[in-house]
């Protein structure tokens, strides 16, 4: 207990947090560590840098005060973290206290961090809206539209938007996942080796159609560009559908074309079962069967494809 925060972290980053970071990718890897740091540094600007061992309740509830004040005033920016922020960062210094002493073998030891967290406004939780159906065939599905983004982050887009994958599954899809010349093509969504999945019930077959299909086709072997870089992908995205006048409110975002995809599932009424397989969502029901075949699938999302007539990628 006599090594301070910076140090016990160094030693949590290269030992202790080994299992999590197992199956991270480098860049995954990268961010995970810049969050748990930075919820670090907040403790050492706002406490100081002090030796664990001799942490003790009232620093947890300084350093908690010290988060209402900024979550009530603002912070040296002027920005005001809200409570879901703060209590992730008091979370980051609660497991690292944890793990720390469990590591140590005093996994008994009580911790400082305990129960002391903000209650969060249910109704700020950011859930994305989507973009409406009608938006998307006026504003998104015009031909030349996207010429001037370069050809994978284009096709990426396209793709999104009748598969509903996650941006980063696209990113991340290896040639063997891009199964082009099966009756039905469609991609197989894959937790690969190198990285980790939200979600087991994430791996799943997408059938391609409509301007996704035409969009594949042109990637068999994805998009080499952007394996493991789904941040610059989204900063292009992004850039590329704010230029064209695209976000109806500063809360659509990119991820607002998965939300889309389930929106029009469920408005022409495919079944609960199969939009929980196909968005990669956990299924509460009991199972049966397997989502339906492929061709089945297809048939479903044809029922929802945008029109794009032909028009070159």
């Amino acid at each position: 207990g006599s090594m301070t925060l910076i140090d016990v972290f160094e030693l949590y980053v290269a030992e202790i947090a080994f299992d999590a970071q197992r199956k991270k990718s480098p860049a995954q890897r990268k961010s995970w560590e810049k969050a748990k740091r930075t919820s670090i540094n907040y403790f050492v600007q706002a406490i100081g840098n002090k030796k664990i061992g001799t942490i003790e309740r009232h620093h947890a509830l300084e350093y908690r005060n010290w988060w209402a004040d900024r979550i009530k005033n603002g912070d040296e920016n002027g920005d005001r973290p809200t409570p879901y922020t703060a209590n992730r960062h008091i979370g980051n210094m609660r497991s690292l206290y944890r793990e720390y002493f469990s590591y140590a073998g005093e996994e008994d030891r009580p911790n400082p961090f305990r129960r002391i967290s903000f209650k969060e406004d249910r109704s700020t939780k950011k859930k994305r809206p989507p973009f409406e159906t009608d938006w998307i065939k006026e504003k998104f599905l015009l031909p030349g539209l996207f010429d001037g983004v370069n050809d994978e982050a284009r096709h990426i887009l396209f793709t999104l938007i009748e598969t509903g994958a996650r941006p980063s599954e696209l990113c991340n899809l290896r040639p063997e996942n891009i199964r082009l010349n099966a009756d039905v093509p469609y991609l197989a969504i894959r937790e690969a080796n190198s990285r980790e999945i939200k979600a087991d019930a994430s791996d799943r077959d997408i059938p391609l159609v409509g301007i996704a299909l035409a969009a594949m086709k042109l990637h068999p072997e994805g998009f080499p560009r952007y394996f493991d870089k789904e941040t610059s992908l989204s900063a292009i995205l992004m850039k590329a559908l704010k230029t064209r006048g695209l976000l109806p409110t500063d809360k659509h975002k990119v991820y607002s074309l998965r939300h889309s995809f389930e929106k029009r599932m469920l408005e022409s009424g495919l079944e609960y079962d199969l939009r929980c397989t196909l968005m990669g969502h956990k299924n509460e029901r009991p199972e049966y069967g397997d989502g339906g075949s492929m061709k089945f699938r297809r048939d479903e999302l044809l029922k929802i494809a945008l029109p794009y007539n032909g028009w070159a990628l």
